[in-house]
Formats: C-alpha cells, sequence, structure tokens
C-alpha cells in the first residue's frame, strides 16, 4: 500500500514540476532583460551598495544613461524624419 501512495505521490510531484518549467522565461526573454539591467546601471551594485548603485560609479551611470537617451533621441528623430518624408511624397 505504502509503495502505491509513494508511486502517486511521485507522479504528482513529477506533474506540477514539469508545469513549472514550462512557464519559464525564453533564453531571449533573459538576455533582454539582462540587457535592460546593464543599461540601467545595475552592473555597478555592489555587496556593500545593495540595493543601490555604488557611488563610486554613479557618475558612470549617471553618463552611460545620457549617452543611451541620446542614442533614443537620435533614433526617434531618424524614424521620425523618415516618416514624414515618406509622407511628403
Amino acid at each position: 500500500m505504502k509503495k502505491i501512495a509513494f508511486a502517486a505521490l511521485s507522479l504528482v510531484v513529477f506533474a506540477a514540476s514539469s508545469s513549472v518549467f514550462a512557464e519559464g522565461k525564453t533564453r531571449a526573454q533573459v538576455y533582454q532583460e539582462l540587457i535592460e539591467a546593464q543599461q540601467n546601471g545595475l552592473d555597478y551594485v555592489t555587496d556593500t551598495s545593495y540595493p543601490e548603485v555604488n557611488p563610486i560609479f554613479a557618475q558612470q551611470v549617471a553618463h552611460n544613461k545620457a549617452a543611451l537617451a541620446a542614442k533614443a533621441a537620435a533614433a526617434n528623430h531618424v524614424a521620425s524624419g523618415a516618416a514624414t518624408a515618406g509622407s511628403v511624397n
């Protein structure tokens, strides 16, 4: 009787654990989250400064964010310029 109960319990645990893995993130999603974290300056969080960015790296993080914002603004400007140029024709 114990063997049947153990087998049934094992089967239930196996079925439950396999459904958990099916709901996980893809590699592409995890990679995108890693890129976003790096862009937000989370590379510069240390054990002593967690959860904030280490003050030593604050200027670097601000510079990286400003450069990223400028790059995004330039990309938006180019994209909107191409859209308006195409609509003129």
